[in-house]
């Protein structure tokens, strides 16, 4: 059985989504709503890996390297300014939705095997990422207009 992949994956991906989240609000703090949602999300995020907790025990867990690999690509340091904001938001939402595809797999094995225990997980964690993807998205479609066109 391969979910023990997927496990490992989700896992890390979700504790570098809070430590981007964390990262990101820290250096933006100057930006209010981006520190205070910044640090709920990564709570959230934290939140996830704690539930998925008893299901590293009972299916095993691998630890790809491909969540490091993202994070790492993409946070040596935030950015400053208004576009190093939406690049920061943009680097996050990417990383969300590599958790949200991962939730998705996790979801259609927890079906396979019929344990509707991992499915409720899946199900209200999914939710969660799915609002932290749309507050990205919008909080970009909010900065972009002076990032991309006012001159610094």
């Amino acid at each position: 059985m391969h979910l023990a992949n997927y496990l490992g994956y989700l896992h890390q991906s979700e504790q570098n989504l809070a430590a981007g989240f964390r990262k990101v609000g820290e250096g933006h703090a100057a930006e209010v709503d981006i520190f205070h949602t910044g640090n709920t999300l990564a709570a959230q995020c934290e939140a996830h890996v704690e539930k998925l907790e008893p299901f590293v025990k009972r299916y095993g867990e691998d630890r790809p390297t491909e969540p490091d690999r993202l994070y790492h690509q993409f946070f040596d340091g935030t950015r400053e300014g208004g576009i190093g904001l939406i690049r920061d938001l943009h680097d996050l939402f990417l990383m969300a939705n590599a958790c949200d595809i991962a939730w998705t797999m996790i979801g259609q094995a927890a079906q396979g095997v019929g344990d509707r225990e991992l499915l409720e997980v899946v199900n209200s964690c999914e939710g969660q990422t799915a609002t932290q993807i749309k507050w990205l998205e919008t909080r970009m479609k909010q900065a972009a207009p002076q990032a991309l066109i006012v001159a610094p």
